[in-house]
């Protein structure tokens, strides 16, 4: 019996010291995801600070409205593209830009959920009517990238394409 006393204490104090282990990593890993939360905020966009479009009249106006326009020049080496992904394709197409540039992609919709990655790279955005989402991207390299549409669109979904052309 005095044994068997003995063998109950024991496995008492080794689940007590389990038990404070995990208690003790719970309050480690809450702290660790506020300190994350509280210092970490630079890739979060700020309630207000979404850009959003009238996607009814985004093909008629802005800049999204005339392809030719598409690619602007908004400092030394640095480009901003507009790019609308609609059923099935995306304008501009081709969009041309130089290598070493840093290019800031607005890209949005007119009528459904469209994606766009672009091979090679990790620009990688879903992209929703109404809405415009913006990624910035330096290529290294010249040559030239497809841009997939990786979000189910409608039937012609496989057929979504473009191009990037990225010059020397």
């Amino acid at each position: 019996m005095v044994d068997e006393h003995k063998a109950h204490k024991a496995i008492l104090a080794y689940e007590k010291g389990w038990l404070a282990f995990s208690l003790a990593m719970l309050v480690v890993f809450i702290a660790l995801i506020a300190y994350t939360l509280a210092t970490h905020t630079s890739g979060v966009i700020p309630a207000g600070k979404l850009e959003r479009v009238d996607p009814t009249k985004v093909r008629a106006e802005g800049p999204w409205a005339d392809p030719a326009q598409a690619v602007v020049e908004t400092g030394p080496n640095q480009y901003t593209v507009y790019v609308l992904a609609f059923a099935f394709g995306y304008q501009p197409n081709p969009v041309e830009v130089p290598k070493g540039a840093e290019i800031v992609f607005k890209i949005t919709s007119p009528d459904v959920i469209h994606g766009f990655h672009v091979e090679g790279t990790n620009i990688n955005v879903e992209v929703l009517p109404g809405e415009v989402s913006t990624v910035r991207y330096t290529f290294k390299k010249p040559g030239e990238y497809r841009i997939i549409c990786n979000q189910y669109c409608g039937v012609g979904h496989q057929n979504m394409f473009g191009k990037i052309v990225v010059k020397e």
